[in-house]
């Protein structure tokens, strides 16, 4: 089926509309962080550089780090960015532009992302490392697609018994990073692994407040409370589950890395949150290209 012009949206030189980015400018390995400046932190350790491209806050470059080729991107904050960017890397892969058709033989990506959190567990130290075993999802993107990814879930089931969670909000949702990804960081030295939780936003969502009142302003005690099966939700954030959600219906494989630069319920910040950054950077490259 044709896809119309309306709803796979190129530019005038043949790029998808967000990215400004060509099919063979997209590396199989991609690595996603928030921050368009965060790109070059990493890049500055790659053997070369295709090119670089900003549209908004989307900012790539493809290079080279020993031998492999790989993409990072800026996503920007939150999963609705993610939507934008999982499905418009997704479309230049496995959509022919020419003929605006879906290929017969689809290409799975692997997406590393490299991010910051807060803990919400005291024992979790500041400037610790740590991969998303799991993700839980309090945003609701997961939701406009077909095909849920936890129906029936008791641990989310438990969950909202748990922290009384608010039928106002959406229903959060559960799911796991690649197998397949998780164990290139499935080093104890380096690693925590853990269940990280996506909000909505950074202030109200994630319990903090200013001036406005929260509609529960107990709900990280909750989430620092809550066991089931023996996981605990161990730090916050706001795209790990979009980004594992879409890489799941998509058919490709995700994994989030975290710099936690906060303890929560300590209320402790990283002196060097930089140097943290840094050091998550060097260890997900080498790890990616062992």
């Amino acid at each position: 089926m044709r896809i119309p012009e309306s709803e796979l949206i190129l530019n005038e030189d043949g790029s998808i509309y967000h990215l400004h980015l060509q099919p063979s400018e997209v590396a199989p390995t991609i690595i996603t962080v928030g921050d368009p400046d965060r790109v070059e932190n990493v890049t500055k350790y790659f053997d070369s550089i295709e090119f670089t491209r900003q549209k908004r806050e989307f900012k790539t470059q493809t290079g080279t780090y020993n031998g492999k080729r790989i993409t990072v991107i800026s996503t920007g904050i939150g999963t609705d960015n993610i939507d934008i960017v999982f499905n418009e890397l997704d479309a230049l892969v496995n959509i022919d532009f020419n003929t605006r058709t879906v290929k017969e033989k689809l290409t799975e990506l692997n997406f590393i992302r490299i991010g910051t959190s807060g803990a919400i567990q005291k024992n979790i130290p500041i400037d610790s490392l740590l991969v998303s075993e799991f993700a839980i999802g309090f945003d609701n993107l997961v939701h406009f697609y077909e095909g849920p990814v936890s129906e029936n879930d008791t641990f989310i089931d438990r969950f909202i018994e748990h922290v009384g969670w608010n039928p106002n909000k959406s229903r959060p949702y559960r799911i796991k990073a690649s197998d397949r990804l998780i164990e290139l960081f499935d080093k104890e030295e380096y690693f925590i692994q853990g269940v990280t939780a996506t909000n909505v936003g950074f202030y109200g969502p994630q319990g903090r407040k200013l001036r406005l009142a929260l509609e529960d302003d107990r709900i990280n005690d909750k989430l620092e409370s809550f066991r089931y099966d023996h996981l605990a939700i161990t730090n916050l954030e706001m795209e790990t589950s979009g980004i594992y959600a879409m890489a799941h219906l998509l058919g490709h494989h995700a994994v989030s890395l975290n710099a936690i630069l906060a303890n929560r319920p300590l209320g402790t910040f990283s002196k060097a949150p930089k140097a943290a950054v840094d050091s998550l950077i060097r260890k997900a490259l080498d790890c990616i290209t062992a």
